[in-house]
């Protein structure tokens, strides 16, 4: 589908411009030479960023922001239509587009185009991508769902001709998405809210891969979507040897990081030395080395870049010491994500892991009841935090004491508190010097991390 969207130097107005996503596009349409303004609940450091940089923003939303000068809006998925600003737009007659379809026109101007997609894993494979794309001196522009530390930033603005972004599934919002390359890095029951089965899930990311223009990297565990399209067409990646890419022996340095040499088929290319910590990361590396490939970047490009990579905000971060034991955050909200973070977490040397989980939605909750149960088990002590709704209603039917009840019955030791400062409080009389404590979930759990390790 074609979107039809003004050429610069129009004014664009983004509403929720302090999103991660939105704030790194409204950067790039600023750059393009566009005129920028934007709206949103609260001040931030990246709404303060955009409006160092001439970007008028309002706080809060307000029909008073929508004026005449406007000649295109910008909105999320999140925003309902009964929005002040939105429904303003449209009695206005103004053209509005969601972020998804800016992203698509957006990376539409780029030669080499690439979509990082997946239930879990984008973030971290995105910054693998893009610490390679900028060790080729391929000057590429990225937008990325959290802030990478080598560009200080969660958008960096290249001149040349890559542009590397994530590429959501939630709502169908990749499909407005058509890149030359594209990475699949597994196909989960998630975002059931809206795709309400398994089936559909893998229908829409088949239709994503479909719309691909040149090569799908897709991880074999994925098994065989409901789709096809000609050359050069799927390539496949994962720890099996079967597939096309795939590790050798995987090791680990002193510190704990995966050691392993990358083969293509039966053939053996480098040797990868990564500095995040993880069996997951290297089957992410793995995907980033083959779509490296397909865009014919140098063998010393992708082992330097991975090398250099040593995460994102907010996955597995290390945030300091307190009374001599160490916090970290991380993002997980899925079993599946944080299953593989506390796997990780093992080889980090503590005495004991001591997780404090925040679940995000009623429904992923409820849905993924003992799967949460089941992940979080891996911990030594799990401290549970309520419900984040994020989007959603408040739900009487599900809590996150019905995870307690699931990990007692497992033997684990577990605890309910409803405020963060019980937590907190908890947490310093609980854990001890060489404990790692993480804080995970997808809302404001590292708030608690924060204030730990600045007081």
């Amino acid at each position: 589908m074609t979107v039809s969207f003004p050429a610069a130097p129009a004014h664009i107005h983004f509403i929720g411009i302090g999103g991660i996503s939105m704030s790194g596009l409204a950067a790039v349409l600023l750059n393009m030479g566009y005129k920028i303004s934007g709206s949103d609940s609260k001040s931030s450091a990246l709404t303060e960023d955009l409006s160092s940089k001439g970007c008028k923003i309002s706080y809060p939303q307000s029909a008073d922001n929508i004026t005449s000068d406007i000649d295109a809006v910008v909105y999320t998925a999140a925003i309902h239509p009964d929005n002040p600003e939105f429904s303003k737009a449209k009695e206005l007659g103004l053209p509005t587009v969601t972020r998804a379809e800016l992203l698509g026109i957006i990376m539409a101007r780029y030669e080499e185009s690439v979509a990082v997609s997946g239930t879990h894993g984008k973030t971290t494979t995105t910054g693998m991508l893009s610490h390679i794309l900028i060790e080729a001196g391929k000057d590429p522009v990225i937008s990325i769902g959290g802030i990478l530390p080598s560009i200080g930033s969660n958008i960096r603005i290249g001149n040349g001709t890559s542009f590397v972004t994530e590429a959501c599934e939630y709502t169908d919002s990749f499909l407005s998405l058509f890149p030359k390359y594209s990475i699949i890095l597994n196909v989960e029951a998630e975002h059931l809210d809206y795709f309400k089965t398994y089936e559909n899930v893998r229908a829409s990311f088949a239709k994503f891969a479909s719309q691909t223009k040149d090569t799908v990297v897709i991880n074999g565990d994925v098994g065989t979507l409901p789709v096809s399209f000609e050359k050069p067409g799927i390539v496949t990646y994962g720890l099996d040897p079967s597939y096309d890419f795939h590790p050798g022996e995987i090791t680990q340095d002193d510190n704990g990081f995966p050691v392993f040499t990358a083969h293509k088929g039966d053939t053996p290319l480098f040797e990868i030395k990564l500095s995040v910590r993880g069996v997951h990361n290297v089957s992410n590396a793995l995907a980033v080395i083959a779509v490296s490939k397909a865009m014919g970047l140098p063998d010393e490009a992708i082992v330097k870049g991975l090398s250099s990579f040593t995460g994102t905000n907010r996955r597995f971060e290390i945030k300091g010491k307190v009374n001599g034991f160490t916090v970290v955050d991380d993002y997980a909200h899925h079993p599946t994500e944080i299953k593989a973070t506390l796997t990780a977490a093992k080889s980090f040397p503590a005495n004991r892991i001591v997780c404090v989980f925040q679940p995000h939605t009623y429904s992923r909750t409820k849905s993924f009841l003992h799967d949460f149960a089941d992940a979080l088990s891996l911990a030594d002590i799990v401290v549970l935090a309520d419900i984040y709704a994020a989007r959603e209603a408040f739900d009487e039917t599900i809590s996150s004491r019905d995870i307690q009840k699931l990990l007692s019955e497992k033997g684990v030791e577990s605890y309910y508190f409803s405020e963060f400062s019980e937590i907190e409080k908890f947490l310093l009389k609980k854990c001890i010097d060489g404990d790692l404590l993480i804080t995970m979930g997808a809302g404001n759990i590292v708030d608690i991390a924060d204030h730990l390790t600045s007081s």
